[in-house]
């Protein structure tokens, strides 16, 4: 009568074991989420007085000593993360597109997958040197528009990994059903698996986009940067990255503060563009 039963002993085991798997994941959950907090803090902390101070907005970047904002590299990344997203998406949605609905079986179909996760991991300094390589050295001068196509570059491989992957959640009774109606196939695509995948690929653009509004890399190489105020393309631009860059590695207290801001800025907007691309998927499914 006292055995302990073998059930009960594997059931002991187990639970053991799901309580230290538990207890680890929880710890490894709140070690990650201490980092986290820590470090929007202190950005919150040391940007927020920039952040709070209008002139940051409006007042172009200032010599040493002197007062003044970030608004010439504000408008300058706006320009740039704007046109490297319209060069990009195009390119990425009609690639996305060839890979789930004509090149299922092909081996070219693999081959880009391929080639196109090794873009996606690939550090943004090596598209950087790429781009300053066949276009900044041949024209001979930075520019915005050699910002734009290394931020497209960017782009690209996102969108065309993720409007791969949504097409293929498409149902195929959707296309079969369009197909036996005399449908082409390029009018059920744009008709029915463009729509049905929409807020996802939606989605992917918005990912793409947060990621590219802080790259420093490329643009040091590309765009470089502009203490004033330029419309000009095909010229040296003003961006928030490489300002951050140049202004946290000065000696001058006014230029960190600036920098802090400017830091803020952009994880403010990069957050708010990820939780909407989230509330976009969780609202498609």
């Amino acid at each position: 009568m006292n055995a302990i039963h073998p059930g009960n002993r594997i059931y002991r085991s187990r639970k053991r074991v799901n309580f230290i798997l538990l207890a680890a994941s929880s710890l490894a959950l709140a070690f990650g989420l201490f980092w986290l907090v820590w470090i929007l803090g202190t950005l919150l902390y040391e940007g927020g007085t920039a952040l709070a101070r209008a002139t940051l907005y409006y007042q172009m970047t200032p010599p040493p000593g002197a007062d003044g904002g970030l608004a010439n590299a504000i408008a300058g990344s706006l320009v740039m993360v704007t046109a490297g997203t319209l060069l990009g998406t195009p390119v990425g949605i009609l690639a996305g597109t060839y890979l789930a609905e004509y090149g299922r079986r092909g081996w070219l179909a693999g081959a880009t997958r391929f080639l196109n996760d090794v873009l996606l991991s690939a550090p943004s300094i090596v598209i950087g040197l790429f781009v300053y390589s066949v276009y900044v050295a041949q024209v001979k001068h930075f520019s915005a528009w050699a910002g734009a196509v290394a931020l497209a570059l960017i782009v690209i491989p996102v969108v065309v990994r993720t409007t791969d992957d949504m097409l293929k959640l498409v149902p195929n009774t959707l296309r079969e059903a369009t197909m036996a109606l005399g449908c082409p196939p390029w009018k059920m695509i744009v008709s029915v698996t463009y729509r049905a995948a929409r807020t996802g690929i939606l989605t992917g653009i918005l990912l793409a986009v947060a990621r590219i509004s802080g790259e420093t890399a490329p643009l040091l190489f590309t765009a470089l940067n502009n203490q004033f105020w330029s419309n000009n393309m095909n010229a040296p631009m003003s961006n928030l990255p490489v300002v951050i860059f140049q202004f946290a590695m000065s000696p001058y207290e006014d230029w960190h503060r600036l920098a802090w801001g400017g830091a803020a800025l952009i994880t403010l907007a990069v957050l708010v563009l990820n939780i909407l691309a989230r509330a976009l998927f969780r609202k498609s499914d």
